[in-house]
């Protein structure tokens, strides 16, 4: 999170757009009532325009919602933050929907302020000149109300799933989500349908490895939809919050803070290449067939496997038990194949095991998950194979592959120490398809992961996220 007081460090670099947290500025962890004295009613800018920093007096009891828009008008910026909304019921917009016990919703809420910046240069510069519509400046422009809560008894969730978008002159479209939403079909899967490239993504997210720490899986979920996403991560060491990244399908720039680290302010500023829209259903592009993935029939002989628990969920495994070789695993009809090659450094042998899952996750959310992994286990023991783990010293050279049954497929690469690694070459067929080759590493690999969502399994109703 960064504190306003330093927006000003922004302007140097010709920042465009800044990004805060999820529950940046209340903090979290709230009933219901003891959130009240940071609710602020947000009107909706699809029905109204208004500048909260030239109209103050329009809506009373919306001191937040003005200093952010000052701040947006001061500085010449697009701001997106996140705050605590609250509105009557019956809900102007959905008016049949029934009505939270106490008689108002609360909603977890994304908004955003924009400056319009006239430019008198072409298109593919994406370069404004400094001519501005004074009046705009810090108008409200979007509102977006979180649709997939994880265990936040002071909100509720919209009666329907939102899906907004804001427009910019010089990126186009964005698209809003929030945090726990990221996981889910409704409204992340929607924007993506709708071609939309760039997605802001404020979280307050709880790490958690091998699979699920916030910079693997937004680097993740960047490549693997091939789009832009600004990600900031609010900052607790005690709740495993850490994390923030601004990703693109070729790069990233990113902070990972480590245990005992200043527990303060990171600003992450970078220059992105504009995407081009899609079009709608078109999210993904598809490669000439992969070579390397099996069915159950056609894998290599491998060991025996064993199952351990990773992730909540019980992953079967085989070992990676020679320096290098050839292996298959399945569950069930899914499966997964590797080639690796091992380089351990000196010291010592570290385990490595290949692990496939395939069926619905239950634990703090329901969701249905293909997941191919190599992971380093935390001990000389198998059963430790799926713990935690966030230094390695054996660097892996591999071809990782399945054949998924969903185009919605995340591969990432994490190195010893937090360190993302972009993966030196993707492949996908229309068929489900996915290969993942990487070598010459930086240093050991911790996992190396695709991570597939079936969104159309997933049972209606998130009641536990």
């Amino acid at each position: 999170m960064q504190r306003p007081g330093r927006l000003s460090s922004l302007r140097p670099h010709g920042a465009q757009i800044l990004v805060f947290p999820e529950d940046g500025l209340q903090g979290f962890n709230f009933s219901r009532s003891s959130i009240s004295s940071y609710l602020e009613s947000i009107p909706d800018p699809q029905q109204e325009t208004w500048n909260p920093c030239t109209e103050p007096g329009r809506h009373d009891g919306t001191e937040v919602l003005q200093r952010l828009s000052c701040m947006a008008r001061r500085n010449g910026i697009y701001l997106v933050a996140n705050m605590a909304d609250v509105q009557p019921c019956p809900l102007p917009s959905d008016p049949s929907a029934p009505c939270p016990p106490d008689g108002h919703w609360q909603f977890n809420t994304n908004v955003v302020f924009r400056y319009t910046v006239k430019t008198s240069v072409t298109p593919m510069m994406l370069v404004p000149c400094l001519s501005f519509s004074r009046s705009s400046e810090g108008v409200l422009v979007a509102r977006y109300h979180k649709n997939n809560l994880y265990f936040e008894a002071a909100f509720d969730a919209p009666p329907r799933p939102e899906v907004v978008t804001f427009e910019t002159p010089f990126a186009g479209k964005f698209g809003l989500i929030t945090c726990f939403d990221i996981l889910f079909d409704q409204p992340t899967l929607t924007l993506l349908e709708q071609g939309v490239r760039q997605l802001i993504f404020p979280a307050a997210w709880m790490n958690q490895l091998p699979l699920l720490d916030l910079i693997q899986f937004q680097r993740a979920f960047s490549l693997g939809s091939n789009i832009t996403l600004l990600s900031p991560n609010i900052r607790s060491d005690a709740l495993l919050m850490t994390g923030s990244g601004i990703y693109w399908p070729s790069g990233a720039v990113y902070h990972h803070a480590r245990l005992g680290d200043p527990e303060e302010g990171k600003l992450l500023v970078a220059s992105v290449p504009v995407l081009e829209p899609l079009g709608q259903n078109t999210s993904e592009i598809y490669s000439s067939p992969a070579p390397g993935y099996c069915r159950r029939d056609g894998c290599p002989a491998s060991p025996p496997s064993f199952t351990s628990t990773m992730m909540h969920d019980p992953f079967k495994f085989v070992l990676l038990s020679d320096l290098q070789g050839e292996l298959g695993v399945c569950d069930g009809a899914f499966c997964c194949h590797l080639q690796y090659t091992l380089s351990p450094q000196e010291g010592g042998r570290e385990l490595y095991a290949l692990g496939v899952f395939a069926g619905t996750h239950t634990v703090n959310g329901r969701y249905a998950v293909q997941v191919c992994a190599v992971v380093r286990c935390a001990g000389s023991d198998p059963s430790s194979c799926g713990q935690e783990v966030d230094r390695a010293d054996t660097r892996v050279d591999f071809v990782l592959a399945g054949h998924f049954g969903t185009k919605h497929v995340f591969p990432s690469v994490l190195a010893s120490r937090m360190v993302l690694e972009q993966p030196e070459n993707l492949e996908r067929t229309a068929e489900g398809g996915v290969t993942m080759r990487h070598g010459n590493m930086s240093a050991g690999l911790v996992t190396a992961c695709l991570y597939g969502r079936l969104y159309h399994l997933d049972r209606d109703g998130q009641d536990d996220g």
